[in-house]
This record gives C-alpha cells, sequence and structure tokens, in this order.
C-alpha cells in the first residue's frame, strides 16, 4: 500500500553495498522500519532523506509487518543549526537515542509530536538541557511510571510541597515529609514546571544555575533506573562535578 507520512529518522543502519534500513518514528504508525534502497550512493535522490535526525514526508510502500519502501521523500526539516553546533548535537542525538528506546517499550505514536517540537526547538536556540529535561519528564508517562508533581502522594496535599521522594515516585509535603533528601525548592518547582510545558508554544526558557541542572539531572537519572530499566546514555549534564 502506497501512502505518505511524515516522519523522522531516528537510526540508520547499512543494509548490502548501496542502501539502509532505517528506523523512522512517524505521525501515523509509530516507529516503522524501512529499507531505502540506492541511499549510500553520493547522487541517489534518496541519499539526504534517509539521514539520521532528518525529519521529512515521506511515500512509501507501507507493510505492516515487515520492513516498509521507501520511494521518496521531502525533507521538512534537517535541523541544520544543530550540527554546526557541537553541545546541540550531544544532546539532539541523546534524545534520539532514549526515544528510540521508549519506543521499543511503547510504540506510541504520539511521541512524534513529542520528539519533533523539542529538535526544532533546539534548533531554533532554546537550551538544549531544560528541553531534554522536558522530554525525560514526559517520556515517563510513556513507560506507565509517570512522575506526580501535582499533589503529595501520601494525601494528595497540593499545598505545602516539600520534595520529590524516589521512593514513592513524587511530591511528599511538609506534613507527610519524616526524613530523608529535600529538594531544592528552585529544582522543584522548575521540574513542577517542565511536566506542564507544551513544547511546541515555548517561546523561550533559560536558566544558568548549575546546581539547579545538577540536582534535577540527578534525580532524573536515578529515578529512570530505579523504574524504566532503560539505558540512558552517558550525558555531560548528569555529570557535573
Amino acid at each position: 500500500m502506497q501512502l505518505k507520512t511524515k516522519g523522522i529518522v531516528l537510526s540508520e543502519t547499512p543494509y548490502s553495498e548501496t542502501s539502509k534500513i532505517l528506523n523512522v518514528l512517524t505521525s501515523d504508525f509509530g516507529l516503522i522500519g524501512i529499507i531505502s534502497k540506492g541511499s549510500r550512493n553520493v547522487k541517489n535522490k534518496l541519499r539526504g532523506v534517509s539521514n539520521r535526525m532528518n525529519y521529512g514526508e515521506y511515500t512509501i510502500n507501507y507493510k505492516e509487518n515487515g520492513l516498509s519502501t521507501l520511494i521518496e521523500g521531502v525533507t521538512i526539516n534537517s535541523f541544520k543549526n544543530i550540527y554546526v553546533d557541537m553541545k546541540k548535537a550531544m544532546y539532539a542525538f541523546y534524545l534520539i537515542d532514549l526515544v528510540l528506546q521508549v519506543l521499543k517499550e511503547n510504540n506510541n505514536k504520539a511521541i512524534f509530536n513529542l520528539i519533533v517540537p523539542a529538535l526544532v526547538k533546539v534548533n531554533d536556540g532554546l537550551s538544549p538541557e531544560l528541553i531534554s529535561n522536558i522530554v525525560e519528564i514526559k517520556l515517563l508517562d510513556y513507560l506507565g511510571v509517570s512522575l506526580n508533581l501535582s499533589n503529595c502522594v501520601l494525601c494528595g496535599e497540593e499545598y505545602n510541597l516539600l520534595t520529590i521522594d524516589l521512593g514513592s515516585g513524587g511530591v511528599i509535603c511538609k506534613n507527610c515529609y519524616t526524613d530523608g533528601y529535600i529538594m531544592n525548592s528552585k529544582a522543584l518547582h522548575l521540574m513542577q514546571l517542565l511536566k506542564k510545558i507544551n513544547i511546541e508554544k515555548l517561546e523561550t526558557l533559560e536558566i544558568t544555575d548549575d546546581d539547579i541542572f545538577r540536582e534535577i539531572n540527578k534525580f532524573i537519572c536515578e529515578y529512570y533506573a530505579s523504574y524504566t530499566g532503560i539505558y540512558m546514555p552517558k550525558k555531560e549534564k548528569c555529570f557535573i562535578e
């Protein structure tokens, strides 16, 4: 069945001497495998649209079970600004790797509407650190281990929230807190904001406090390790000394 769909190439694997097999996250079908014949040849018309992180409209022979075949493609965004900035590129490819792992657990096509706007915002110059945090927090919903950041996980209180408890999977209020780690209030408030943000509508968001970044990223890495089984590739921001 021949059809068109928007998609972003998450990974590419050489196939034969001239072709590639692509993992493409599409707006219509979620993650699918597509063979791109001849795309390793310099002059092949499919070469550009078959590159990793290319976002485009693809015409394919779709197979529900098995590899689809790429017929043609038109690039919507190649994220040129990301490729010329090492920091942006590091975060962008980290997010693509993370999304690919999540899709293998839950092939939900809605993730398309999370990763594409995230990469657009990074390409446009918004903080790649904060965009990464937004994606990381929102991806937890698709893994069935969403963080409860709106009300106390023990009593339901919406006010006087003190900290996030790793063991309980959410925020704890002052009345329910007994002992243990207390998150910096600025870090807690920022995490609550990041969970609510619609990336597509985001115009500006900046923070320059490395201590806040360090605390948020330490918690997110520990949460993923404790609840998801997802491997988080080493991030510079997770290991700020």
